[in-house]
């Protein structure tokens, strides 16, 4: 079965582990400390489906606001965005939900958006101390904050809030780590499956996309190479 060459894109905040979520979705593999993306950087990987192989062409941006104005070059003619925000962090979701608008300005029409909440490892409770428990579950709640506490880490944004975001937005939503690989593999699966493959294959013969690769292989927090892994969906 021949792949469908599908452009796709991360995009977010500096630091929410953009890097890293792709990393584990093509080497299946999570590096501590990882130094930042320069510009950007470009992997590919495979995704088998019952009736179909997509060929994901990533290009993984760097989410320093210097390198926002470079942004365009990266989505244009992409099939396919993943916005990650780190769910400890609240402004990390103000700022993919300002990707979010920007794509759904700019991009692609046909776009298949992803809002993805990194770092769940970090937080063993989907509540946040500012979610409503009844009375009954108060208890349960305040020691599991305790418990985050102990950690030096809370979690800052709600499950429910940017799930509500998200199917208000038309989005895909999940929330993973990339340290244990909790819902990487499914992001990047559902993603394959809601890929309108009439429009690819159409822009795909007008040559829309033969230039998404030009000269924009600028050196990255993968070291500027291509890397390239087996399947992990």
């Amino acid at each position: 079965m021949k792949p469908v060459q599908v452009k796709l894109v991360l995009l977010g905040e500096a630091a929410v582990g953009k890097s890293s979520l792709v990393l584990r979705f093509v080497n299946d593999e999570f590096q501590e400390n990882k130094e930042p993306t320069i510009g950007a950087a470009f992997l590919t990987q495979k995704c088998r489906l019952e009736d179909k192989v997509i060929k994901f062409e990533i290009w993984d941006t760097a989410g320093q606001e210097r390198f926002h104005s470079l942004a365009p070059m990266y989505y244009r003619n992409a099939q396919a965005a993943v916005i990650v925000y780190d769910v400890t962090k609240a402004s990390s979701l103000v700022k993919a939900k300002s990707w979010v608008k920007e794509l759904q300005r700019q991009a692609n029409p046909n776009i298949v958006i992803a809002l993805t909440g990194n770092k769940a490892d970090l937080v063993s409770s989907g509540r946040s101390k500012s979610s409503s428990e009844d009375e009954d579950n108060q208890e349960g709640e305040e020691n599991q904050d305790e418990e985050d506490e102990d950690h030096g880490v809370t979690r800052e944004v709600p499950t429910e809030e940017a799930s509500a975001y998200a199917q208000e937005a038309g989005l895909l939503f999940y929330e993973t780590s990339a340290k244990n690989g909790q819902g990487v593999a499914e992001v990047f699966t559902e993603i394959a499956k809601k890929i309108p493959l009439e429009h690819v294959l159409s822009a795909r013969g007008r040559g829309a996309s033969s230039s998404s690769r030009v000269d924009l292989q600028t050196g990255g927090g993968l070291g500027g190479q291509q890397h390239k892994g087996v399947c992990a969906c």
